[in-house]
Order: structure tokens, then C-alpha cells, then sequence
């Protein structure tokens, strides 16, 4: 393996495409939270050291065992960085990065760019789940089991119109559907009693004098109300129904795209994660920030990473749909080449 210790861990920043600006600030914010005492049997690890282990396993998914001769960091000490950076991550940066808006302003902020981006008006976020695959939890009998058929927790989450997540909940588990746990969730509550702080009230649409709610979308999961839209069975539709359809489909697709750019970008979430259930969640919250910490910090660095609608009307495909973000992590497959004398960067080739 190629020894890694010694380096700056700044060079390990392309695992997401991440600038070494924005590298150098997630190490000095979390240094405080992450800084050791030194003792007398071994020097404590640096902040910027601990920084990059974790993105490296969160960004390739590889176990620690197989990180541990890479980093010469041992793999039970990996498995107590990684716990300890994403705890860090989620306190440092919820407040700033992983909230709703607090003004009316701010929701109609949101609903104006829902209808600029995607000519759907009056939305201000699109909700949906995502099951992140992990281990089956000792005595947990069916309840992480899913109907898709592995074991997983649930990533339910509500996103704006510029992919950046806005709210959301890791405490369900496989065996619940989207509808259990938005209907349990926090955010339901809050727009089914009318208890979300400075919601905007209705007022009309563009070109209309009929006040409408403001509300989100989501599929077919969920029920209908006046603050939650979606689409119209599949039955009979008219012209104009299907049109409705059409936009609305546009606006959801959002934070499917949301979900595909997040496990691209940490491939972790797309292994079966053999951490305890708990870490897992906790993984999956720290991937959502700092998710949005590149989505506010460097929007046109990531914008080629989302679907792109055409003057035509056609969808341009996101390069998250290639599943290109660690090339230097692909394994090649062929012969033993290392007793030739042939160039080393012919033989490192990675194959995309």
C-alpha cells in the first residue's frame, strides 16, 4: 500500500471534490472539539489527521481493517475517530447549515426559488425517505428488516429547491414506510397544527386573484392536505392533469437528486455499514451537513452534479448518476506486473 501517514491531509480533499479551502476549514472549526492531550505512552493524533480518516470512510466506504495499514492508525482507534468527527461535525455545524427558515421572508424565499427553478409556485421544500443499508442489529427481530430486503435504517428528509436538505429525520427504522415516519416526525406536527414559526398564509398564485396555501410536495406515499401536494393517480387524467403532474413530478425529483448526489459523493451509504445502528444514524446526519456545507461553501463547483432541465424541455443528466468521485480508489484487476520494469503510471491505471 502506499503509505499515507506523513502526508498533508489536505491531499486527501479530491475524495469528494472538496477544496482545500473548505478542508482547511472543517479542521480548524473542529480542532477545539477534536484536540487530545498528549501522554506519556503515545502523542494524540492531529485534528486535520482525524478529518481525513473520516472522509476517506465516509467518502470510499472501506472498513477500518482495511484502512488501518494505509493510515497506520489502528482499526479499533479508527472505529473511535470516526465516531468522534461526526459527533463534532453535527455540533459544530447544525445551527448554521441544517435548519428551516425562521421569518416569513425566509419561506417565501424558498417558494420563490421552487417557482423560478422549477415554475412550481408556493412550494417551499419536497420530502421523501431513502433506507441506508446497515447490519441487522442483535434482537432487533424485523424491525430494521425492509421490504426491499436487506436491513436499513430510514433517512426521511425535506429539501429546497437548490438540493441543499432543510430538514431531517434518522430515527426510523427499515420496517416503517415514508408516510409512518413523516407522520410521526416533528415537521408533520408542526404544518398539521399550523405550529411552524412565521409559515407564510395563503395568497394568490402568479396571474390569479384565489389566495392558495403554501405547501410541499412528495409522491404517492403520502396523503393529500392543504399543506402537502401530490400527484394525481394514474387514471383517466386529463390534459390539464397531466401537465399538473408533469411540474409536480419536476419539483420532487429534486430531492431524489438530492439523495442520489449525497450517496455519490459518500459512498459509505451505499455499503451495508457494519457500525451499531446509533452510528449509523449519526453517520448519515454528519454526510447531510456537510453535504450542504458544499452546497452553500462552492454551489457552482457541485452544480455539474445535478440533473439539468434543457430549453427543450430534455433532462441533462447529473455526473452524480455516473458514480465517478473515487477514481483512485478502484481496485485493478490483471497479472503481477511488479517484477517488469514498466512505467508506474501504466500500471497504476485505474479502471473507470
Amino acid at each position: 500500500m502506499v503509505e499515507l501517514r506523513n502526508e498533508d491531509p489536505r491531499a486527501f480533499k479530491h475524495f469528494m471534490r472538496m477544496p482545500p479551502a473548505m478542508f482547511d476549514e472543517v479542521v480548524q472549526r473542529l480542532t477545539p472539539r477534536l484536540t487530545k492531550q498528549d501522554t506519556n505512552y503515545r502523542a494524540s493524533l492531529e485534528p486535520g489527521l482525524k478529518v481525513a480518516i473520516t472522509l476517506r470512510h465516509l467518502a470510499s466506504g472501506n472498513t477500518y481493517r482495511n484502512m488501518q495499514y494505509a493510515w497506520r492508525v489502528p482499526h479499533n482507534t479508527i472505529s473511535v475517530v470516526v465516531r468522534e468527527v461526526v459527533k463534532a461535525i453535527i455540533e459544530e455545524y447544525t445551527d448554521e447549515l441544517l435548519f428551516c427558515p425562521t421569518t416569513e421572508q425566509g419561506w417565501r424565499d424558498l417558494a420563490d426559488q421552487w417557482y423560478q427553478r422549477w415554475n412550481f409556485p408556493h412550494t417551499v421544500g419536497a420530502i421523501d425517505g431513502k433506507h441506508v443499508a446497515c447490519k441487522c442489529p442483535p434482537n432487533s427481530g424485523s424491525e430494521f428488516y425492509n421490504y426491499k430486503g436487506f436491513y436499513s435504517v430510514i433517512l426521511f428528509a425535506m429539501v429546497d429547491a437548490d438540493y441543499r436538505f432543510t430538514y431531517i429525520d434518522v430515527s426510523g427504522n427499515g420496517s416503517s414506510s415514508d408516510a409512518q415516519i413523516y407522520n410521526e416526525s416533528d415537521l408533520h406536527r408542526g404544518l398539521d397544527q399550523n405550529r411552524i414559526h412565521a409559515f407564510p398564509q395563503p395568497d394568490p398564485l402568479p396571474n390569479d386573484h384565489q389566495d392558495v396555501p403554501y405547501f410541499i410536495v412528495g409522491d404517492d406515499a403520502f396523503s393529500l392536505r392543504t399543506y402537502l401536494m401530490k400527484p394525481y393517480s394514474n387514471r383517466n387524467l386529463t390534459h390539464e392533469e397531466r401537465i399538473f403532474n408533469y411540474r409536480l413530478s419536476r419539483a420532487r425529483r429534486v430531492v431524489e437528486n438530492a439523495f442520489g448526489i449525497l450517496a455519490n459523493r459518500f459512498q459509505i451509504l451505499l455499503t451495508t455499514m457494519q457500525h451499531h445502528h446509533e452510528t449509523v444514524r449519526t453517520i448519515v446526519e454528519a454526510c447531510c451537513i456537510l453535504h450542504n456545507l458544499m452546497r452553500t461553501r462552492y454551489p457552482v463547483l457541485q452544480n455539474r452534479l445535478v440533473d439539468r432541465a434543457q430549453p427543450d424541455g430534455n433532462l441533462q443528466p447529473g455526473a452524480w448518476r455516473e458514480g465517478q468521485n473515487l477514481e483512485d480508489t478502484i481496485v485493478v484487476q490483471g497479472p503481477n506486473t511488479a517484477s517488469r520494469l514498466v512505467d508506474w503510471q501504466e500500471r497504476m491505471v485505474a479502471i473507470n
